[in-house]
């Protein structure tokens, strides 16, 4: 459900999957203790990412209801195909191919000492995980497509911008401390960089998000399809 696609007229009516999802009704999430260390080996940097996927399986579970656990596939090192966009990526990345979570590690995140990389990568791809099983990503992208193009680049950007506040709410449980988001925003993956922003929304717009979903730390905060059409640009 990372898949760009068309989504109808603004503002959204007739969808109750994404204006009144039965996510929105969750409660906070459980603080989750997760720090796991990166270190700058290949099996240091896997070992990192699986326990980083399964502490977000933990934090998620009590607010999606039939939530399945997600199981995280590595890529080998000489396959760079993402499943999402067909093209090769050179770089590492992480993505939703089916159920599961790929990831593709390369040096630039192996050898790094920090692990904001990394950890963002994941927590980004893993707001995918949260709208694909809650139904939002698939009522997303079943719409009706007989909106002006204007009007679909807005609902488009509620659906990428609701991701940003899924990955706030993500970071929250795990206990992450943030100060600043701008350097969130200016590490773009190579999904962003694919869209080339189309449907990102202004920084201002993905920092209002990203906060939201972190000070609440619970989903509801995350409704961008009701949200008046600024806070969508």
């Amino acid at each position: 459900m990372l898949l760009s696609g068309v989504a109808s007229a603004e503002p959204v009516t007739g969808a109750p999957e994404l204006t009144g999802n039965e996510l929105y009704k969750a409660a906070k999430l459980p603080t989750v203790a997760c720090k796991p260390a990166k270190g700058t080996s290949s099996a240091s940097t896997t070992k990192y990412v699986t326990k980083l996927v399964g502490c977000l399986n933990k934090a998620w579970k009590p607010a999606i209801k039939g939530f399945q656990p997600v199981k995280v596939v590595f890529k080998a090192a000489d396959d760079k195909q993402s499943c999402s966009t067909g093209l090769d990526v050179s770089t590492s990345f992480s993505e939703i191919c089916a159920t599961e979570i790929h990831v593709r590690l390369a040096n630039d995140w192996i050898k790094a000492k920090s692990d904001m990389k990394v950890f963002t990568s994941i927590v980004r791809t893993w707001s995918g995980v949260v709208s694909g099983q809650s139904g939002i990503g698939e009522a997303w992208y079943s719409m009706q497509n007989d909106a002006s193009e204007s009007q679909m680049s807005q609902q488009n950007r509620r659906y990428y911008l609701q991701l940003d506040c899924f990955m706030g709410v993500s970071e929250k449980a795990l206990g992450r401390q943030v100060k600043d988001w701008k350097p969130t925003i200016r590490d773009k993956n190579f999904w962003e960089s694919f869209l080339k922003n189309k449907y990102s929304g202004k920084p201002a717009n993905r920092l209002y998000w990203l906060q939201q979903g972190y000070q609440a730390g619970k989903p509801g905060a995350c409704n961008t399809w009701k949200a008046a059409d600024a806070k969508v640009a």
